[in-house]
């Protein structure tokens, strides 16, 4: 997996229009397309803490204000701190009464801090009392702005409520029947009111009163100190900017006012498709696991494109171009490479046979496969800012590529595929990879040298649909279509 790290020689077209490598984009098994990372929402699934690995609602989260209470962040270089133990001295007992024995009285009790192991900070620097038990009780930073931020939050809260009132109200819309005057003034102006289908009792006009006080803007600035020129400054203990920022509610300037703050919690996301609102990753809600529950990668359904070698690049001359082809699913695969203006839509070759078939049965459309009974959504395509500026040669045959095999690529003898391969295309084969060769032939008109040479192509392979065998339906082949760019080097020359 060393390629995750390297430059994106070779990119993925999206139906966005971004080039994404295969291992940034994920592929819809319900769309049949590619989804990059601009293509996908995303959804919050379960809040933890990182340290403690506690796992917590989304309910007790927000009244935790999103901090874990048992862990703690060192001030000054953000590590989580750690709880030791250490010895306090204990006041003397009262002597003992005449003919009484001396009874042995404890010097030290046991007491517990917080201490940073990389940057050697603890509690005791701050001036924070030593607690008695190691579950934390440590006292809290008070923010100084705590009545404004309040007086700020019921006032949204009102404003919340009062534009609730209005949209269940706006749902509702009654019927307004035709009333002789003589009869409206029998009744009375509530039962009018509710007739007309306006609130019984008017707004409360008296809300506005819960407005809070408006900041007003002052030009009057603190003066400066009177030693702030004469006295001499110790950089080590000004806090930096970063440390002031880690806490904008108070934005210590002296290292000895810098008091622990609460780690925050981290959140395990889930990405849907935005065409047909599908899962393409969701991770297990247990904050100790690393599986997926739903992993639709691109590197576990589309095979991957590598670039092996490529010979020196000269203006008008032809260099062969080697590239790996990989099958990374259970199923075989054909692969065919087409010109770059071909079209992406995905052919579905048994769609008609499916719903003929259930047509002339009594089942329900409902039932029919995701694939099938979803209306298909249109997309426009976009602008594509790479332009290639060299000519690829294309081959006049496919290459077959068998399913992936864990055993095989331990074992050189389970090697017995007998595929009646051109020698002109593939080169090398082993298990389901396969090395084929091709000829890159740069433009003319590239004058600069510096520019990369750059080419494209459709790759055209064979999918089995397992989603549809889900629903007891066999599974469903159809010919996914992916457009690919690669950098393939620079040039080197006319000759």
């Amino acid at each position: 997996m060393t390629y995750l790290n390297q430059p994106d020689y070779v990119r993925y077209l999206c139906n966005c229009g971004s080039l994404k490598p295969i291992s940034k984009i994920y592929f819809c098994r319900h769309c049949l397309m590619i989804r990059c990372g601009y293509c996908v929402c995303q959804e919050v699934d379960s809040h933890y803490c990182p340290n403690c690995m506690e796992n917590l609602p989304s309910s007790e989260v927000r009244l935790k204000k999103n901090k874990c209470s048992n862990c703690f962040d060192c001030p000054c270089c953000f590590q989580t701190l750690s709880t030791r133990a250490g010895l306090a001295p204990v006041r003397a007992a009262a002597a003992p009464a005449e003919g009484e024995e001396n009874r042995d009285v404890k010097p030290t009790k046991k007491v517990y801090y917080l201490f940073c192991s990389l940057c050697r900070w603890s509690s005791r620097d701050a001036g924070i009392p030593d607690q008695s038990v190691a579950t934390g009780g440590w006292p809290e930073q008070e923010n100084p702005h705590v009545t404004r931020i309040n007086a700020l939050i019921d006032y949204h809260k009102i404003l919340a409520s009062i534009e609730k009132q209005q949209c269940e109200r706006k749902k509702f819309h009654p019927k307004r029947s035709f009333m002789p005057a003589q009869t409206m003034y029998s009744f009375t102006s509530a039962l009018v009111r509710k007739r007309i289908g306006r609130p019984i009792k008017p707004p409360i006009q008296s809300q506005s009163s819960a407005h809070p006080v408006p900041s007003v803007a002052s030009e009057e600035v603190d003066e400066l100190p009177s030693d702030i020129f004469t006295e001499s400054v110790d950089i080590t203990k000004i806090t930096t900017l970063e440390q002031r920022l880690q806490h904008p509610e108070v934005q210590a300037e002296k290292i000895n006012e810098l008091r622990p703050q609460h780690r925050q919690f981290l959140v395990k996301r889930s990405q849907r498709c935005r065409v047909c609102e599908h899962n393409v990753s969701k991770s297990d809600l247990c904050p100790q696991s690393t599986k997926f529950k739903i992993l639709l990668a691109a590197f576990y359904h589309i095979p991957e494109v590598k670039i092996v070698t490529c010979e020196p690049l000269r203006l008008g001359k032809s260099s062969e171009l080697l590239l790996k082809f990989c099958n990374p699913t259970q199923h075989q695969t054909q692969i065919t490479i087409l010109p770059l203006d071909t079209s992406l839509s995905t052919s579905l070759p048994e769609e008609k046979d499916v719903k003929q078939e259930d047509t002339q049965g009594s089942e329900s459309p409902n039932l029919l496969p995701s694939t099938i009974r979803q209306a298909p959504v249109t997309e426009d395509p976009k602008l594509i800012k790479v332009a290639p500026n060299a000519d690829l040669v294309m081959p006049h045959s496919s290459l077959i590529l068998p399913p992936r095999d864990d055993a095989a690529e331990y074992d050189d003898t389970s090697d017995n595929h007998n595929f009646q391969d051109d020698p002109k295309l593939v080169v090398w084969r082993k298990g389901n990879k396969a090395v084929i060769r091709l000829h890159v032939t740069p433009h003319d008109t590239n004058k600069n040298t510096d520019d990369p040479v750059i080419v494209g192509f459709v790759m055209q392979h064979g999918y089995v649909n397992t989603i549809a065998a889900l629903e007891h339906k066999s599974p469903q082949k159809v010919d996914v279509k992916v457009k690919l760019y690669l950098t393939v080097g620079q040039l080197v020359g006319e000759t």
